[in-house]
């Protein structure tokens, strides 16, 4: 419970700001609307984001207390104001030519224009954010995982990996096929915005390659008794700065989905904050638990379970940009991947145990 702490001082806060926006605008019935809004928001946020918190314990997990608190500080900033306030506003005021003050008013005082404008490129952000999570489970899948879960499927897919860039091959022929999806129009604007989502995957990487290069050439001029502190520095290096960008980028992609299916719900961008941003926080705080619990390695395809969410989003955010997909149907996907991982793993620790 002590992981929770804060999060439910944020959820008080967060709902008394949202219960005095909603009566400042509509008296007592507004009040009641917009705090039912909110806690549905944060509510769809979880659901959505959980098999994200996995991904994210996977590769927290590694990392050392000053880069979890790093992630639980600046990340979550980011997460909150960055990608659920700022940066919706930001696309609007790119696309439309517009001022950043210019795109605030209009958000306050004239949401329904600012929905307008924000889901009008709507496409251009699901191939973004499909593409980047395309990779995320194609790399999964492809990777010679020590453990199987679909035993049949992924030891035969391995053998794919071993093709150099397979995985980005495979994502640029679901990209082709998607602009079939959109307007003659928009294949343009679409297919940079996936090869952008595809492009930030590589950068990370190459990030995470250079790091992981300079110091290994550092290592070699040490002394043999300094090698253990170097393998730590390296772990945080590689871990903590390119691992950061990582997150940030797989957060984002997540929360395109979340702050869409928002304006579906409502237009008024404050509600659409506060709910988000409680959710953000739970997940957050579902990531430190996850990896201080070892829930990863106690349920061996919970890890499993949440790639294929991943995957299944990515699809999902794919379709939309032709096809109108509730945001019920995208939250119950990543939460029967994930129930069912942890159902297979009890099952495995059953049978283990027999044995």
């Amino acid at each position: 419970m002590k992981h929770f702490y804060f999060d439910i001082v944020f959820t008080t806060i967060a709902l008394a700001v949202a219960a005095w926006w909603g009566f400042s605008h509509g008296g007592m019935s507004g009040l009641i609307t917009a705090l039912s809004i909110t806690a549905i928001l944060a509510v769809m946020e979880i659901s959505l984001s959980f098999d994200n918190a996995v991904v994210n314990a996977s590769v927290l997990k590694h990392w050392d207390k000053f880069w979890k608190m790093i992630f639980l500080t600046v990340g979550i900033l980011v997460a909150v104001f960055g990608m659920r306030l700022i940066f919706p506003i930001v696309i609007v005021a790119v696309t439309a030519n517009m001022g950043m003050m210019e795109v605030v008013n209009l958000a306050l005082y004239n949401p329904d224009e600012y929905s307008q404008k924000l889901l009008a490129h709507h496409a251009e952000i699901s191939a973004f954010g499909g593409m980047f999570l395309l990779l995320v489970f194609l790399n999964f899948l492809f990777d010679d995982n020590d453990v199987h879960w679909f035993e049949w499927l992924e030891s035969r897919l391995v053998k794919f990996g071993q093709v150099d860039a397979m995985s980005v091959f495979v994502a640029l022929v679901v990209l082709m096929i998607s602009l079939t999806w959109v307007d003659a129009e928009k294949e343009s604007v679409v297919l940079m915005a996936g090869v952008w989502g595809i492009l930030v995957y590589l950068g990370v990487q190459v990030v995470s390659g250079l790091l992981e290069g300079d110091i290994d050439e550092a290592e070699e001029g040490i002394e043999e008794e300094s090698v253990a502190s170097a393998d730590v520095g390296k772990a945080v290096m590689k871990g903590g700065i390119a691992g950061f960008l990582y997150l940030e980028v797989l957060d984002a992609s997540f929360s395109f989905d979340g702050v869409i299916g928002a304006f579906a719900i409502t237009n008024d961008v404050i509600i659409i904050m506060l709910g988000l941003a409680i959710g953000a926080m739970f997940v957050r705080s579902m990531t430190i638990f996850l990896v201080e619990k070892g829930t990863l390695d106690e349920f061996i395809y919970l890890e499993h379970g949440a790639h294929y969410a991943i995957g299944a989003l990515a699809i999902i955010m794919l379709l939309s940009m032709k096809f109108h997909i509730h945001e019920l149907i995208t939250g119950l996907i990543g939460v029967a991947f994930i129930v069912w991982a942890v159902l297979a793993s009890l099952k495995h620790r059953k049978l283990e145990q027999t044995e």
